[in-house]
């Protein structure tokens, strides 16, 4: 029994050192720290590259579709089944393909946007003097709109 209670004590001991330490660690930011904060959504949805490679999705999926719909047109007008099996697992590994090069490609344009877009919020933070950039829609209140600033920039 004297055990529990000495355990229950320096377990109380060491979640009040803790939360002192903690409570302390947080009030230490200096007066100068600057946050900003960057609305990503409106970044994106104002990016001419965005907008562009939008288009080129469409686009290859247009393409795309018109290859289903000229695949479908030759296996019905095929009467051989075994040519018919032939030409479907043949369109359907061509489909796969092309669905699989436009989404690698589309990952990959999308990434060097994104990279050009972080890398411009970067700048602007160091730039200005920002210590901390962050989300708009993680942000309750508080910090600095560069929003409109990074948007100019962006193309």
């Amino acid at each position: 029994m004297k055990n529990g209670v000495k355990i229950l004590t320096i377990s109380l001991l060491a979640f009040g050192i803790g939360l002192a330490a903690g409570n302390y660690a947080i009030s230490d930011v200096p007066s100068n720290y600057k946050v900003a904060v960057v609305d990503v959504q409106k970044l994106i949805a104002s990016s001419a590259q965005v907008k562009s490679l939008k288009e080129d999705q469409k686009k290859k999926g247009q393409d795309l579709s018109k290859f289903v719909e000229n695949a479908k047109s030759t296996l019905d007008k095929e009467k051989d089944p075994a040519k018919k099996k032939a030409l479907e697992a043949k369109y359907n590994k061509e489909f796969q393909t092309k669905r699989t090069t436009i989404a690698k490609d589309y990952e990959t344009k999308l990434l060097a946007i994104d990279k050009s877009i972080s890398a411009l919020i970067a700048e602007n933070a160091k730039t200005n003097g920002y210590n901390l950039v962050l989300a708009k829609g993680v942000v309750l209140s508080g910090g600095i709109d560069i929003t409109d600033e990074i948007s100019r920039q962006v193309k």
